[in-house]
């Protein structure tokens, strides 16, 4: 097993950090393109393209080492364990994209951006399932991340909002990505695991395009820089440097990081969208954003030596 070293973690965590940014300004991108085309006509182009960024630097790895044809014989036996563990990312990934992609149409960038963070809160939850205890600090997490979402999304009448909850459930998804990501990661090589998901995600969104919406070039062509920016930079270097930022890296600090996207998505829809939001709602980010903190900070129970 690799020994992971202090300069390559510091490396990975500032490849999470880029992410997080590229992300966040995704949000916009994402928003401006539904101007012009339907969810799954923009998922499925995204990931094809996303997919086809990643081709040249797989053959370019590929090249390289057949120089040691030690290195191809010891990558032969994942070949099934990549296939499986692309396609389930890409499942969850076209999931948390679907979902996120529909209600970002029914709310602001700034709060999907905060929604879609609360993954930083699903992934230790679902470390249950998998006989991982919570500490405590993750639990006031949970409970203060509650009362943000409150102030966030719940309107007087006590309802959520249709956006909002379809974001919710997108968070989910993206946590389970996140999981996915986790499991498969010291097994295969990430770069061919992020093309796969790429292309699995795109397939069920041709799908999709296909028998629910009717897409038109002439509409394409006019979301080409949102769909260009989401696939190249948000879904072909941002999901690959998360992948490779995320090796070594628990995947609770992971995602810590990664939900600074939350933050650059709400600075990106006041700059660009000129999206602000409410005493109300910058309260419950103010929380959820104190939630997502808590809930990585380490068990004060355990002992240091």
């Amino acid at each position: 097993m690799e020994v992971m070293t202090k300069g390559k973690k510091i490396r990975n965590i500032i490849l999470l950090f880029l992410t997080a940014l590229i992300w966040g300004m995704a949000f916009v991108a994402q928003s401006v393109s539904m101007d012009y085309i339907q969810p799954l006509t923009f998922i499925c182009i995204r990931f094809f393209i996303g997919g086809l960024f990643l081709l040249p630097f797989i053959f370019i790895m590929d090249k390289k080492k057949k120089e040691d044809m030690q290195q191809i014989e010891k990558t032969e036996p994942n070949k099934k364990t990549l296939l499986a563990g692309g396609i389930i990312c890409g499942i969850f990934l076209f999931g948390g994209s679907f979902f996120q992609q529909v209600g970002i149409q029914y709310t602001t960038v700034g709060k999907a951006g905060f929604l879609t963070a609360f993954y930083i809160i699903i992934v230790p939850l679902l470390g249950l399932f998998l006989k991982k205890k919570c500490p405590p600090l993750t639990w006031c997490g949970v409970a203060l991340s509650l009362v943000g979402l409150y102030f966030l999304c719940m309107t007087e009448s006590l309802t959520l909002q249709k956006g909002d909850a379809l974001v919710f459930i997108g968070a989910f998804m993206f946590a389970g990505q996140i999981m996915a990501i986790d499991y498969y990661n010291p097994m295969v090589d990430g770069v061919r695991l992020s093309c796969i998901q790429f292309f699995t995600a795109g397939i069920i969104g041709f799908i999709g395009m296909i028998l629910f919406e009717q897409p038109q070039l002439s509409a394409i062509l006019g979301a080409a820089g949102p769909i260009l920016y989401t696939g190249i930079m948000s879904s072909g270097v941002g999901y690959t440097l998360q992948i490779i930022g995320q090796k070594g890296i628990h995947p609770a600090v992971a995602a810590l990081i990664l939900s600074l996207e939350s933050v650059f998505s709400a600075l990106s829809g006041f700059l660009f969208l000129h999206q602000g939001m409410s005493g109300r709602e910058l309260l419950g980010c103010g929380l959820m954003f104190l939630a997502i903190i808590l809930a990585q900070m380490p068990d004060f129970r355990e002992k240091r030596y």
